[in-house]
């Protein structure tokens, strides 16, 4: 065993330059294959590991205090198919006055009194100061992804104490929006009781009102006074992991794929290449079991450290990858899944080394059955007859004679030129998806975009109070259209109301003055032309079953309005409608813009009008729009993951460069020695892979176009938009010729320091073993 390992060790230092490319390609591959796991892993559900970590309830159920009491309901818990329970708490509803946004709170806050964080379900993650044990302490529910400079703030309650925020904790299922010790609770006036429970089976939603059922069948008429199911929250609050989702997986499942292609390709190179090597040591003594052992330790040693190395730069880089694909509204829901699972550190660093020995089995074998001059004579003059036929038809072309020679090689070895090619066709399907991805995103998020550029506000909160305009709505409309740089002004009013019927709260928006569509991009039917017509987002359409052409009535309060749906457009938010000044008015007639929305002409600078705004009316809140970050997101972590498999891929060219310069060095020789020059020694061998680049173009572009078909709809429909054609159709002439030169330029940067390495080599170095 001794002298297997010196002389694997000896070929190790010998062959330094294939060394070193097992290395970078098992380092490089193992690191997309980690990060590639990661995207796979944290694409499959996010919502239910989180929730799963959480230990979250699979129903809320709120309860009359007044008609059932803590024991009974503790009682009524205990029923088959229970897995766990967490309660009862006293839960109290409270009013907020208008200072409290800047705590980022709504008009109510639900407030629950819990003795601890813990406990067997619904597990808290308090990620910033600690839980509210004492009188006057609140702990509000935040996501982990926001600041916390509010800790040790007063939070002033109309209607009871005021309380001091001595942490932010994280709940996944919502249960409350703050806590206080149930010492305090009682001075807040609770009004309901809540219970969190954990079924035996939550598969569907009727199995879980079975469950409930079941618990409540004794309780008292009317005792259950409401109830949610974690399966609607996923729904709600699971669309932006769902819309991530489709091309986080496609770009797993092609970095995979590419890895191990490239593994085994420059390994099994690597062994072939060797060949005369193995019958040296056959004349030397070694057994055939010797000689196989040699090779396996040989490409193990690179391989292991580079899977090794490779592991940790995967984890460096998914983590912050991960993290920026998952940027958004709902980001703190899924801090705790997008993290990297221990299986994907073993399965790389166990399947990696695994495919380095499997790739380097097969050739090994092969070598274990040659005779020592076969291995000798297969080592030193590789068959060239399968090119043969080949190199006399490009001869007689009218072909630059290096160019001639360069398409013929990679007929020579043609297993593993088929192996580059699919690693360059797949770069190049990598690079067309993400092209065609970026243009889609691109387009989605400056939709309208031009259609206002600074947002101002109606009122200003300054050390928690507000300060209100000192214009009316005319006044303040006016005034913002007669402001330098203003071309076009439109104010804007939101109310909540509901559908006739039904629970289902939505919230309606009207429009008034110069461009009442505003950045709103229609998908089918009209835009308003008149009272009575609303245009709905494709969300809200989707989860009513309404369609444009169908009658509702939308109601607030003891007011109405009867409205057709004349018109469709992308909003992602499911309660959006859009209305007409006078239909709000019908509806809500109290209600007064809460924004203006400025364009500008051409080329003014929004910061400065923002600047105008505020000094005009110091009741003002300018803001300039800003960047959609959801699509730059989803664009620059394309760009990323694109960028390293296209690294990848040139690697795996690179080293078919170097094995095919190495293998064909008596080739070189004698075509110096005619005469050759080694600029073309270089046209030459960047030549043979510029055709695998060619084809692999030719076969990766269309792949890559079916990949954005059948990825784009599915994000679209994970968050219930409609995209417009203008938005998916992104193949035109221009695009698919400048995608025609992706195979080439991977395939051109893969080879070009082989070639210029094989160029410099002298007719007596080359010739010199011979």
């Amino acid at each position: 065993m001794r002298a297997v390992w010196r002389a694997a060790r000896a070929a190790v230092r010998r062959r330094r330059l294939q060394t070193l490319v097992i290395g970078l390609v098992t380092l490089t591959s193992t690191a997309a294959i980690v990060v590639a796991l990661g995207l796979v892993d944290a694409a499959s559900s996010p919502f239910d590991k989180a929730f799963g970590e959480q230990r979250g309830p699979h129903v809320i159920a709120a309860f009359d205090p007044a008609k059932v009491s803590d024991g009974r309901l503790t009682r009524a818990a205990r029923q088959s198919g229970v897995a766990a329970t967490a309660g009862p708490f006293a839960q109290a509803t409270v009013e907020l006055p208008r200072e409290a946004m800047d705590f980022g709170l709504g008009g109510e806050l639900t407030v629950m009194g819990r003795s601890e964080p813990g406990g067997p379900v619904d597990r808290l993650d308090v990620w910033a100061g600690r839980w509210a044990t004492g009188p006057g302490e609140v702990v509000l529910n935040r996501p982990s992804d926001r600041t916390a400079d509010d800790l040790g703030k007063k939070l002033r309650v109309p209607s009871g104490p005021a309380l001091t925020v001595v942490g932010f904790v994280f709940d996944l299922s919502r249960t409350a929006d703050a806590w206080v010790a149930p010492g305090q609770i009682a001075a807040l006036n609770p009004t309901a009781t809540q219970m969190l429970f954990r079924f035996t089976d939550a598969s569907s939603e009727n199995r879980l009102r079975t469950h409930l059922a079941t618990v409540t069948e004794e309780l008292p008429k009317n005792a259950l006074t409401g109830s949610r199911s974690y399966l609607t929250l996923r729904e709600q609050i699971g669309s932006s992991a769902r819309a991530y989702a489709p091309y986080l997986l496609a770009f797993g499942v092609l970095g995979i794929v590419v890895a191990v292609l490239i593994v085994a390709n420059v390994v099994s190179g690597a062994v072939i290449s060797g060949f005369r090597h193995i019958g040296i040591l056959k004349a030397l003594g070694f057994t055939p079991g010797q000689v196989v052992a040699v090779y396996l330790v040989m490409i193990s040693v690179p391989a292991v450290l580079g899977c090794a190395l490779g592991t940790v730069a995967g984890n460096l880089a998914a983590r912050p990858l991960l993290r920026f694909a998952f940027t958004g509204p709902d980001a703190g829901v899924f801090h705790s899944s997008v993290s990297l699972a221990p299986w994907v550190n073993v399965l790389a660093l166990t399947g990696m080394p695994t495919v380095c020995i499997l790739a380097a089995l097969a050739p090994s074998v092969r070598a274990h059955r040659l005779s020592a001059a076969r291995a000798i004579s297969a080592g030193s003059a590789p068959r060239a007859g399968r090119a043969l036929g080949v190199q006399r038809r490009l001869a007689a072309s009218r072909l630059p004679r290096s160019v001639s020679l360069g398409l013929g090689l990679p007929f020579a070895r043609p297993g593993r030129s088929a192996l580059t090619l699919a690693a360059v066709v797949l770069g190049v399907t990598t690079v067309t998806f993400a092209t065609g991805l970026a243009t889609t995103m691109d387009r989605l998020g400056n939709a309208g975009r031009d259609a206002y550029q600074v947002t101002v506000y109606v009122g200003r909160y300054d050390n928690g109070k507000e300060r209100k305009p000192d214009h009316d709505d005319l006044e303040l409309h006016s005034l913002l259209r007669s402001l330098p740089d203003a071309r076009e002004v439109t104010a804007r009013a939101n109310t909540e109301a509901r559908l006739a019927g039904s629970a289902e709260k939505l919230m309606l928006e009207a429009r008034r003055g110069d461009r009442s569509q505003l950045d709103s991009v229609l998908t089918e039917g009209r835009w308003i032309r008149g009272t009575g017509e609303v245009v709905a987002g494709s969300a809200f359409l989707r989860r009513n079953g309404l369609r444009v052409g169908d009658h509702l009535r939308v109601e607030k309060g003891d007011r109405g309005a009867n409205v057709v749906v004349v018109g469709e457009f992308m909003e992602t938010n499911a309660r959006v409608v859009v209305v007409d000044w006078s239909t709000m008015g019908s509806v809500a007639p109290r209600e007064k813009p809460i924004a203006y929305h400025v364009k500008l002409r051409d080329g003014a600078d929004q910061n400065a009008y923002a600047r105008a705004a505020g000094a005009a009316d110091p009741g003002l809140s300018p803001s300039p729009t800003g960047a959609n970050s959801v699509t730059g997101t989803i664009i620059g972590s394309a760009t990323a993951l694109t960028f390293l498999l296209a690294v990848v891929a040139s690697l795996g060219v690179f080293n078919t460069a170097v094995l095919n310069t190495r293998d064909r060095r008596r080739d070189l020789g004698m075509l110096k020695s005619i005469g050759m020059t080694p600029r073309q020694v270089t046209v030459m061998t960047v030549a043979s892979m510029a055709l695998l680049g060619a084809l692999g173009s030719l076969l990766g572009i269309p792949l890559g176009m079916a990949g954005h078909q059948l990825v784009v709809p599915r994000m679209a429909d994970a968050v219930d938009i409609t995209l417009p054609s203008y938005m998916t159709d992104v193949w035109h002439a221009p695009a698919l010729a400048g995608l025609a030169l992706a195979g080439l330029v991977i395939a051109v940067l893969g080879a070009y320091v082989p070639a210029r390495r094989a160029a410099r080599l002298t007719i007596a170095e080359v010739l010199h073993n011979e």
